[in-house]
């Protein structure tokens, strides 16, 4: 087989310096890229070099990512890190309409849904609720069997939230306690 000379050629940001090493019979260059990268030479195989699997030093992706990033945003709130009244909004999402959600029975099983306000944008949900407070979570209140909507929703504490609980939590925990004591019991007699 042909020895393929790669010095001085440039593949995509990439611009191959020399050759370096021979492992397992794939030939790696060192090469450098475009962006002037301050790590220096780059080691690559010659094969993801001339199939472009390695275009760049990585700042390639790290560009792609920001554009995509920049591109996708209206509000600011998803992108790089969710913040809290974002993560609110989508978790309401989730466990009203993705039947594979953990908590869909509760929710979107039982009939709960989302205003179309609100459905699909995360501006009119901010807009209408605001940022969650810190240490808040969203509650459906005061109709806690309805829907998620303006005027019925409020940014609530732990016992807040405890307090507007549906009662079917509490018949199960009070089921489980009951057959508690009842084995107890039969194990005393």
């Amino acid at each position: 087989m042909k020895k393929i000379r790669m010095e001085g050629r440039k593949y995509w940001r990439l611009t191959v310096v020399r050759e370096s090493t021979n492992q397992g019979g794939k030939v790696r260059y060192l090469c450098v890229c475009d962006c002037g990268t301050p790590t220096g030479l780059l080691e690559v195989t010659g094969s993801n070099l001339r199939t472009g699997n390695t275009k760049s030093c990585g700042c390639l992706n790290n560009e792609r990512r920001v554009t995509q990033g920049k591109a996708n945003r209206t509000h600011g709130n998803a992108w790089p890190y969710k913040t809290q009244t974002y993560r609110s909004w989508s978790s309401m999402k989730q466990r009203c309409r993705n039947k594979n959600a953990p908590d869909y029975h509760r929710y979107g099983g039982r009939g709960i849904a989302i205003c179309d306000r609100w459905l699909n944008s995360f501006e009119n949900f901010l807009a209408d609720m605001g940022e969650r407070p810190s240490g808040m979570t969203l509650d459906r209140y005061p109709e806690k069997d309805g829907n998620y909507e303006p005027g019925n929703c409020r940014w609530a504490t732990p016992k807040q939230q405890a307090a507007n609980r549906h009662t079917e939590n509490i018949g199960k925990h009070l089921k489980r306690e009951n057959r508690r004591n009842n084995h107890q019991t039969e194990r005393i007699l």
